[in-house]
């Protein structure tokens, strides 16, 4: 019982081969990101295409090539792209989750964030899709009214699904970051539609998680397409974060962190947002979800300006110093998210002298990761009436064990690291599975990874929290 699942990132795409949950083979393809200096993050749509073709192929054949009964697609969420219905052919590049181009289209609806954060949930941020839809159709101009009708204008994930298997679908969780859909219901809202100016015929059908889609030949014989799902409610599904109060952080380009609600949604009242997590059948299960925009691509750029080599740095430098040296960096290289919402804040480094050192500056950067992620679950416990009692965390930055000792100190709770780092693949062929009638749905996991609780008191750590808040907050609106 082979399912293909297809975890499609921001800097590559990585395809795992599971039997029954078990990994039987991985392959990734990377991917170009281009960064422009008027806040525009693009990538090219083809070669996000060949990513999942070459990643998917490549895996499938590590495995000797197993009968695939199966497959699913994880996606980026809120990374979007024009293309033609009739041909499939993109019009545009993929504008990614981070380009904060279309905060322009926030800054001319600013009146109306109220109702959409009580319709969607979610805040008026170009974070979100709907503004970069609005964006991108105003950019194309004369292409738009070209093509007419046969233009759509979607996430990433309909695209690709079209061109797997010809379906024209999203799914509940992934619709549920466009700022289009209704929180409670999860359909299409009429009034959220009305206000962006996108007619509601135009979207896409939404689509529970589970459940068969269409075929595809792509990868050999005729598959059965049946798993569909954003990649962090994939990941929350994967770590068994199934009742409400249960948490999960990944830690990869961003760091997302997403809180279960259960059967019941949540409107934050503390900056985070509310979205539904996933659908199987009829029956919704609701998250809340913080952002931090630049965790790995904050050590990325560190990497950039010489400070440090490899990630590895991280223990070897920041680990080798006591403390950050007086020194606060905020790592808003791409705004600010929850709780702020600050699209055009700046990063700040702080508290420089002539003693401070690179394995400060480090320690600083892994400071304002790991406090950003504290504040978003003390928000998450504020909003669910009770603390987070523990948080799991997956990415390639838990390899840090400095990041997650710090995390375990500023959290006050145990940090508990996903054994497999395939969560989001893991959680993308579960749906696949489970549409496919391959499986019940899966257990919870019988072993765990490493569990680091903190060595530092409440006070010190509100005392840490609330110094780098303080600079934070001084430096955000510069």
């Amino acid at each position: 019982m082979a399912v293909l699942a297809i975890d499609q990132g921001t800097s590559a795409t990585k395809a795992v081969v599971l039997d029954g949950g078990r990994v039987l083979a991985t392959a990734e393809a990377p991917l170009t990101v281009d960064s422009t200096n008027d806040g525009g993050v693009e990538v090219s749509p083809e070669d996000l295409w060949e990513s999942i073709v070459a990643a998917g192929r490549r895996a499938l054949a590590e495995a000797g090539d197993p009968h695939l009964d199966a497959i699913g697609l994880g996606n980026q969420g809120e990374t979007v792209l024009a293309w033609d219905r009739r041909t499939g052919r993109p019009r545009s590049r993929c504008i990614v989750w981070q380009d904060r181009r279309s905060s322009v289209v926030c800054d001319r609806l600013v009146d109306d964030a109220v109702q959409l954060a009580a319709i969607t949930g979610l805040e008026l941020d170009p974070y979100f899709v709907a503004p970069k839809i609005v964006w991108l159709r105003h950019q194309l101009g004369d292409q738009d009214a070209l093509i007419g009708d046969d233009l759509a204008v979607t996430t990433t994930d309909t695209w690709l699904l079209h061109r797997l298997c010809g379906a024209f679908v999203t799914d509940v969780s992934t619709a549920g970051r466009t700022l289009l859909l209704d929180l409670d219901s999860g359909q299409w809202s009429d009034d959220a539609c009305s206000i962006f100016g996108i007619d509601r015929e135009s979207l896409p059908a939404v689509v529970p998680n589970a459940g068969g889609l269409g075929t595809t030949t792509v990868f050999g014989g005729e598959v059965a397409v049946t798993g569909a799902c954003v990649d962090q409610q994939a990941a929350l599904f994967a770590e068994w974060c199934h009742s409400a109060g249960e948490a999960k952080c990944t830690y990869g380009t961003g760091a997302f962190l997403l809180a279960c609600t259960g059967d019941r949604p949540v409107r934050s009242a503390n900056g985070l947002v509310g979205c539904p997590a996933w659908q199987l059948g009829d029956d919704l299960t609701w998250c809340l979800d913080g952002q931090v925009f630049t965790v790995g691509a904050a050590v990325t750029w560190l990497r950039s300006m010489g400070i440090i080599a490899e990630p590895a740095d991280l223990d070897r430098l920041g680990g080798a110093v006591r403390d950050a040296g007086g020194v606060t960096f905020v790592p808003a290289l791409a705004g600010l998210a929850a709780p702020w919402w600050k699209p055009h804040a700046k990063a700040a480094v702080t508290g420089l002298t002539l003693a401070t050192e690179r394995g400060h500056l480090v320690r600083a950067a892994i400071d304002g990761i790991a406090t950003q992620v504290a504040l978003l679950a003390h928000a998450a416990g504020a909003d669910l009436g009770a603390p987070l009692t523990r948080l799991r965390v997956d990415g390639g930055l838990t390899r840090s064990t400095t990041l997650l000792q710090v995390q375990a100190d500023l959290l006050q709770a145990p940090v508990e690291v996903y054994p497999s780092p395939h969560a989001t693949a893991e959680g993308v062929g579960a749906f696949a599975a489970i549409g496919a009638g391959l499986d019940g749905p899966p257990v919870a996991p019988t072993t765990s990874g490493t569990v680091i609780g903190p060595r530092i008191s409440a006070d010190e750590a509100e005392a840490r929290l609330a110094a780098w808040r303080s600079v934070a907050e001084a430096t955000m609106d510069r």
